[in-house]
């Protein structure tokens, strides 16, 4: 039996995660789960998963969770110090799907342990790639891609040398506004946004797809994973989702991960891994599909990539910088202060402002990363506040 800790219950990746667990409940013994505000989801979920511990991140929901808790016998806690608790806490495997920035003291806390890291918060890796990577190193700890396309790559170099790869290829649906005309994105709204044509996600997620920003953090994080360079890593438009990723290698042959959009996949291939269990997905019809689509993407409609290059290319503390940006600018747009193209102008400002206090460093700290952020969503908010 398999101890798993879930960071980020009550999330998208978190709510599939306790799919496949209820669909196989003999394999794994919950130990924590954590939330936010949602503390009926979370409390429902320890309750049926027989958790040890259920932590809420907003102190101010505790006594509602210490309720919705009584006589279970599921601890109850809040606060930032109970969720780093929560992940230290002996497990086999923790998955990390907390969102943001949030997600790498937790991430940090569960790698210090040694625990299998099931990794959907790239946010981890855009910020602090090299920190998280040199904890894992040092524990012994072992990172598993959750990112359907980082996860595709982990897939398809099962059993090759990283030294063949030649190129990687992460795939993109475009988002919700693929086929708009770039005059039109101007006036895009927050509901037009933050409906996926494909994926069912957060909303913030879901206008990250729109903005191609996830498509760029998840370029930083594919080269922290697997160590490539910018140039090796190429993203291409796939309406249809189902490549999720390609790897190419020096003998010229590519290896493609296919399969449904369903995070499910990538979720169980880190849970049961390193074996392959059943999984309540779709199978394809290859014959149905028909055809698959490609195209180039456009950086004058997507300026998101060409600016994670930069950081790629930049290195130390430009991730943080990158993402501190990109939420705060994210936030604006969701509270209605800033225009969908304007997201784009406010990371690219931030950089041109910060980049040069973001060198590379020979060993880089968590209060580092954390004054970098901290500094980088003050500076976005300046810019914001002067548009």
């Amino acid at each position: 039996m398999k101890r798993i800790t879930i960071l980020g219950a009550t999330g998208s990746i978190g709510q599939n995660t306790i799919d496949l667990i209820d669909r196989s409940p003999d394999d794994f013994q919950t130990v924590a789960l954590t939330g936010g505000h949602n503390v009926e989801q979370l409390a429902a979920d320890a309750r049926r998963l027989g958790a040890q511990l259920a932590v809420t991140a907003h102190e101010d929901r505790l006594q509602d969770l210490r309720d919705l808790l009584a006589g279970t016998g599921v601890e109850a806690a809040a606060g930032h110090k109970a969720l780093l608790e929560a992940a230290s806490r002996p497990a086999d495997l923790v998955m990390s799907g907390i969102v943001g920035a949030a997600g790498l003291e937790p991430g940090l806390e569960a790698v210090r342990t040694g625990a299998t890291l099931a990794l959907a918060n790239k946010e981890s890796l855009v910020c602090a790639g090299p920190l998280l990577l040199a904890r894992a190193r040092a524990s012994g700890a072992t990172i598993l891609p959750v990112d359907s396309e980082h996860s595709a790559i982990f897939q398809a170099l099962v059993g090759e040398d990283t030294a063949d790869i030649e190129r990687v290829i992460i795939t993109a649906s475009g988002g919700a506004f693929r086929d708009w005309p770039l005059d039109k994105l101007k006036t895009a709204s927050l509901a037009e946004a933050s409906a996926h044509p494909n994926w069912d996600m957060g909303q913030r997620i879901t206008i990250d797809s729109a903005t191609l920003f996830n498509k760029a953090m998840e370029l930083i994080e594919a080269k922290e994973l697997f160590g490539l360079s910018s140039a090796q890593i190429e993203v291409v438009i796939h309406p249809e989702s189902l490549i999720h990723a390609l790897v190419g290698f020096r003998d010229g042959g590519l290896m493609a991960h296919v399969g449904p959009p369903d995070m499910r996949h990538a979720i169980g291939y880190a849970l049961n891994w390193p074996d392959r269990r059943h999984l309540p997905v779709e199978r394809l019809d290859l014959v149905k599909i028909g055809r698959m689509t490609f195209r180039d993407p456009d950086e004058a409609r997507h300026p998101a990539l060409r600016l994670s290059r930069d950081v790629i290319d930049a290195g130390g503390l430009a991730g943080a910088v990158f993402n501190a940006a990109k939420e705060r600018a994210l936030d604006g747009f969701i509270d209605g202060g800033l225009g969908f193209l304007q997201m784009a102008e406010v990371v690219e400002e931030t950089l041109d402002r910060l980049m040069p206090e973001a060198a590379p460093m020979v060993d880089m700290s968590l209060d580092d990363v954390l004054a970098m952020d901290a500094k980088a969503r003050r500076v976005a908010g300046e810019i914001i506040a002067a548009l």
